[in-house]
């Protein structure tokens, strides 16, 4: 397996398919790299290096006790960036992978980046609040921290249905996409996916969003049962210089993964890289 170690000693897992300008993909909670296969296979076969690691605390990288925080993620994803010394590259983020992104971007500017994708991302900020009547309250992560807690296995298995939409009318998706994400989820150490809850809930990104100077595009589902439109993607677009907000209508949390909107998500994520 290929790993780096970070100035922590932190294990990180990653893979790197393909040659040519690279695209790095950060997954989402409580997830791993194996999420975006479909996406990896994708650009390598356009003819791009596809590069996605194991978020700390998750899938095959270390599990420590301390660090499982936004800035020691996007910490994480600057070491990744370093040990492969990778330049020019479209960072692609899927929710809270969106958010290690945006503060990736806000600590570490854009010196090796050239664009971003922020799918279904977190920012600018989940956490219902007086500024952000649009967020969620917080009982409903109070909620995720409680039945992770009580009962991981089978709270991953229900949280499934809304990540995918498999609970609206029409769904496409199978069982097998729902035993693959109850699979990778419990590949998370316990530890690391509570402790991810306050992050990707919690982390103002106002601030990182304004930092962006690339060509960004920003792609959210209008029926995203997880991370709400109104309070993420039309809110970040307001925020980044040079961003374009792309809304699927219909599309779930997880649309990379369900059809028809995995296609549609397929079109306009390489439009963007060759644009």
């Amino acid at each position: 397996m290929a790993t780096f170690t970070t100035t922590d000693g932190t294990e990180i897992f990653y893979k790197d398919w393909g040659s040519g300008r690279p695209v790095v993909f950060s997954h989402g909670w409580p997830l791993n790299a194996d999420a975006w296969d479909d996406q990896l296979k994708l650009v390598a076969a356009a003819g791009f290096r596809a590069v996605a690691h194991d978020r700390r605390g998750h899938g095959r990288s270390g599990q420590p006790w301390q660090g499982n925080d936004m800035d020691t993620y996007a910490d994480d994803l600057a070491q990744l960036m370093e040990s492969l010394d990778l330049r020019d590259a479209v960072l692609v983020g899927h929710s809270t992978g969106g958010g290690e992104v945006t503060r990736y971007i806000g600590r570490h500017g854009t010196d090796r980046v050239a664009k971003a994708v922020l799918l279904g991302a977190v920012p600018p900020l989940m956490l219902k609040t007086d500024a952000n009547p649009e967020g969620l309250p917080i009982e409903v992560f109070d909620g995720i921290r409680a039945g992770v807690a009580a009962d991981r296995s089978q709270f991953y298995k229900d949280l499934s249905e809304s990540f995918y939409g498999a609970n609206r009318a029409g769904s496409t998706v199978s069982q097998g996409l729902r035993d693959a994400f109850w699979l990778w989820s419990m590949q998370a150490g316990l530890k690391g996916a509570l402790d991810c809850v306050k992050q990707f809930s919690e982390t103002d990104f106002t601030e990182d969003l304004k930092r962006f100077d690339v060509p960004t595009l920003i792609l959210h589902g209008d029926d995203d049962q997880i991370v709400p439109l109104v309070a993420a993607g039309q809110k970040s677009v307001q925020l980044v210089p040079d961003a374009t907000l792309r809304v699927y209508p219909g599309a779930p949390h997880g649309l990379f993964a369900v059809a028809p909107y995995k296609d549609d998500f397929h079109a306009d994520l390489l439009a963007f890289l060759n644009g």
